[in-house]
């Protein structure tokens, strides 16, 4: 039989396992969406049995379809998002509270009209606001009736999604996460790679509720599968696994990931830069699986505004009809849709904008709006290529590109004419799931180096940017118009 590897994508709206070979090659992919709890304006929860039973089944349709019992596994996950657990078994106490939740803007205000942001950043690499773990751990031992005893007593942990899964699979044994997963939390020293004591004392949370971390190729168990023993052997948070997943182990390369949200990753490499323009400095995979630095550009709203479309406004009925919709008109007639329904993440951080749909008229219809939407993801990622080339000096002519949206070519030509460069984007747009795969193939020995993988030097499908430069500047100018529109800060 072929030997396999099992990859565990668990996102923000759903999971997805899949079953690679040792080449990287999918053979058998399952996936589940779960549903999102909006209790409140800015609020967003999960419930960790719906990811969990998410995962089970997802798992079992691969395995029944492939027939075989994979060598190793490797998890990926939505970051920053948050659960209280049980140690002993991993149950979760109350509803996680997902990255996107804006439920602690006020604390973080807080924070930063004291000035503690420049002594956060340079612990963390982070900017002080509601999207990361931290304040909402804090918000959950302030607000979860009895968390706080029973976390003292010790008898509580916190955990992010990647750990959730891992317990799970251990049957309630191991409480670890990776280091990508532990630099979003707001906890984490990326200098000297441990929890950091006075960062825990500002949220008020003790090192000792938290996760022991590991690296990203490392031991995370053995999960039963079936009655097998399957060991975890890579780790990663999702933005990093697709870092890796599309070959960008070394200083320079760069990637986005079209999912819910947009995330632009350039690997720094050895060499921690630190930005002046609303970047994050974060940690990401090396090739070798040991821990490196990344900038980030972080886009709230990506896939999640074609979502918007389908399930919002009924404007569609699954995500591939917004392309042609798009195209069912020349441009689109003024119309700009801002798209902060958790409020503007990367460059300006503004927890409280929200989202606006600009520049209509009495003829503005359907075609208008999809394509503002599919305008509006572009729009947002040209701002970090901009932002990244006047920061780090580089000229960035090209860009690997993998997630749901990224098949749509619109948004892809789109895309390269906003931003001025190649989009190069590749057969297999789950580079998530394949990154981690990758993880846990060097973890179990299948390679010494990933790029043994075929996978990495499959054919692409380039975009060439075609917009006149003068043009270009002209809508992106426009663009921060609009954005200046919803803006709070």
């Amino acid at each position: 039989m072929t030997e396999t590897i099992l990859a565990i994508d668990a996102g923000t709206t759903g999971v997805t396992s899949i079953i690679f070979d040792a080449d990287l090659a999918p053979l058998a992919r399952a996936s589940q969406e779960f549903s999102q709890g909006f209790p409140r304006p800015g609020w967003v929860e999960h419930e960790a049995h719906d990811i969990l039973r998410a995962v089970d089944e997802t798992v079992a349709q691969v395995i029944g379809q492939s027939k075989a019992m994979p060598r190793a596994i490797g998890i990926t996950n939505q970051r920053e998002t948050v659960f209280a657990v049980e140690r002993a078994g991993g149950r979760a106490l109350a509803p996680g509270i997902v990255w996107q939740d804006r439920r602690t803007s006020d604390r973080c205000a807080v924070l930063k009209a004291e000035g503690l942001q420049a002594e956060v950043s340079s612990r963390t690499g982070l900017v002080l606001d509601p999207y990361f773990s931290a304040s909402k751990i804090e918000w959950m031992l302030a607000n979860t009736a009895g968390l706080s005893e029973r976390a003292a007593a010790g008898e509580v942990g916190f955990c992010t999604v990647d750990t959730l899964v891992i317990q799970h699979l251990c049957g309630g044994g191991v409480f670890a996460t990776d280091h990508t997963n532990a630099a979003r939390t707001m906890l984490y020293n990326l200098d000297k790679r441990a929890w950091d004591p006075w960062l825990c004392d500002l949220f008020g949370v003790s090192a000792t509720w938290l996760p022991e971390v590991r690296p990203s190729a490392g031991d995370f168990g053995e999960a039963n599968i079936g009655g097998v023993k399957v060991p975890i052997l890579g780790v990663a948070g999702d933005q990093q696994a697709a870092l890796f997943g599309q070959g960008c182990w070394d200083e320079g390369s760069f990637k986005n990931t079209y999912g819910t949200g947009c995330f632009l990753l350039l690997n720094t490499g050895k060499r921690r830069v630190d930005s002046a323009g609303g970047l994050l400095t974060t940690l990401a995979v090396a090739r070798d699986g040991s821990p490196c630095y990344a900038l980030e550009g972080s886009v709230f709203a990506g896939g999640l505004i074609i979502q918007w479309l389908r399930d919002n406004l009924g404007l569609i009925d699954d995500a591939a009809q917004s392309e042609a919709l798009a195209r069912s008109v020349d441009d689109s007639g003024g119309v700009y849709l801002v798209p902060a329904f958790a409020g503007l993440g990367a460059p300006y951080w503004d927890a409280d904008a929200r989202a606006a749909l600009l520049g209509m008229t009495r003829g503005t219809g359907p075609g208008h709006i999809a394509r503002a939407a599919l305008e509006g993801i572009a729009f947002q990622s040209a701002e970090i290529v901009e932002l990244l080339r006047a920061e780090t000096g580089l000229a960035i002519s090209s860009l690997r590109v993998d997630g749901g949206a990224a098949a749509n070519d619109f948004l892809m030509q789109c895309q390269a004419d906003l931003a001025a460069l190649t989009i190069s984007r590749g057969g297999n747009v789950e580079a998530t799931a394949r990154g981690a795969a990758a993880l846990a193939g060097l973890g179990v020995g299948l390679w010494s180096d990933p790029s043994e993988a075929r996978a990495f030097h499959d054919q692409t499908q380039l975009f060439e940017p075609g917009l006149a430069e003068q043009e270009r500047r002209q809508q992106l100018e426009a663009w921060r118009q609009a954005v200046a529109r919803v803006r709070t800060t």
